[in-house]
């Protein structure tokens, strides 16, 4: 009966719903709401014969003079609908699926959308953001007034920042998700697209993200790509700025937006490209009882870039200091804090002290993540020692020198 509609008696109850697959003994019913219910005991009491399918989007008629942005989407819930004859989520990535779901866009924008990638976000790769960085590239080079990049959260704060290094944009890059899928009421699918379509036609001329800025749908933050994180496994408002404010908050449903700090402006930069990335590079968390010899695991397997996610202010045990020293003059090590809050700084105590003299860099206030992804693109791009000069610059906004804002 999978795609099916049926009507039920349940707990004294009749439901009506389309049957999604189940992995137990209990009957997955879809509800006209939305939402998924499951049913041991029940009775079916009609079973309709025509199996749902998901209807085919109106054709677009679009107005003379709106702007054109560029849609591509790599994959993730906010580009995904529901096959309910198999459960499964799949891509329906058109422009005209996109204003079927979201007609507000139609009045904001021409979309010209592609799907360059469907998949879950946890299956990017680095060799997937070169190709990321070079249709975008190519998309900004032509008449597009922005570049909207569609992408499931759990990494879009990585993605975001390896195309803040790879991209100098005069135009605005914005990448948006969804937490909740676009067949749930709950749905922040289309606030989001919507607030992003507003940003990709600013005054703006970085990488950003936009999602929801609290539960409700009231605005949603720009973020900074070198500078959010995803700090919460399920809600609207998961994503945030760390260790400089959201760059500004586009307002619902008026689109108008405050900008909130320092950004680059459109047209400021000129457009480049360096879309080089080294993969062998290394996050590791240090946690207390961690050997040192997870440093020699990876140098022996050729890896010269190594982040390290320390505690407080940037350590590790005393006992890495050795095995650091002996890897830091052909690697490039960064420290960073776990706190995420917060600047690195290594002169306050010993260990600090012996890890510098070791060879050490300080991360400053980067996120593990963005310190990560910046390594690998310096060693894709320069030698080792331009390298380890550079990883101390602020180059895209991703070390904040104003400590007024911690």
């Amino acid at each position: 009966m999978l795609g099916k509609r049926v009507k039920i008696r349940a707990k004294g109850r009749i439901f009506e719903g389309i049957v999604m697959p189940s992995f137990t003994d209990k009957l997955v019913l879809k509800l006209d709401n939305g939402y998924n219910v499951g049913f041991k005991d029940y009775e079916i009491l009609e079973v309709y014969e025509e199996e749902f399918k998901l209807p085919p989007p109106p054709k677009v008629e679009w107005k003379e003079g709106l702007p054109n942005v560029k849609v591509i989407s790599t994959g993730g819930t906010i580009a995904s609908k529901v096959d309910y004859r198999t459960g499964a989520v799949t891509s329906q990535f058109s422009a005209e699926e996109i204003v079927s779901d979201i007609p507000e866009l139609a009045e904001i924008c021409k979309i010209d959308a592609t799907l360059l990638y469907n998949i879950l976000s946890e299956n990017m790769k680095p060799e997937y953001w070169i190709e990321l960085a070079r249709e975008v590239y190519r998309s900004l080079k032509k008449d597009y007034e922005g570049v909207i990049i569609t992408h499931g959260t759990d990494t879009m704060h990585y993605s975001s920042a390896a195309l803040s290094f790879m991209i100098s944009t005069p135009k605005p890059v914005v990448f948006v998700g969804a937490q909740r899928s676009s067949d749930r009421p709950s749905s922040d699918a289309a606030i989001n697209m919507i607030c992003a379509a507003r940003t990709a036609l600013s005054d703006l001329g970085e990488v950003v993200v936009v999602m929801h800025g609290t539960t409700s749908d009231d605005f949603c933050y720009i973020h900074r790509g070198v500078k959010v994180r995803k700090n919460h496994t399920s809600r609207r408002d998961a994503f945030q700025s760390v260790n400089y404010p959201p760059l500004g908050k586009v307002s619902y449903p008026d689109g108008k937006i405050e900008w909130l700090a320092d950004r680059f402006r459109r047209g400021e930069r000129e457009l480049k490209l360096k879309d080089k990335l080294e993969k062998r590079v290394v996050l590791i968390k240090f946690f207390p009882g961690l050997s040192p010899e997870i440093l020699d695991f990876y140098y022996d397997k050729g890896y010269r870039g190594f982040v390290i996610e320390g505690t407080g202010l940037g350590h590790v045990s005393t006992d890495w200091v050795e095995t650091i020293k002996r890897i830091a003059d052909d690697s490039l090590v960064v420290m960073t804090s776990q706190c995420l809050w917060g600047r690195v700084c290594d002169r306050v105590y010993d260990t600090g002290r012996y890890l510098l003299q070791a060879g050490v860099i300080e991360g400053e206030d980067m996120l593990p993540e963005v310190a990560l992804v910046k390594v690998m693109w310096l060693l894709g791009n320069y030698n080792l020692e331009e390298a380890k000069e550079l990883v101390k610059k602020n180059l895209v906004g991703e070390i904040n020198e104003n400590l007024q804002f911690y």
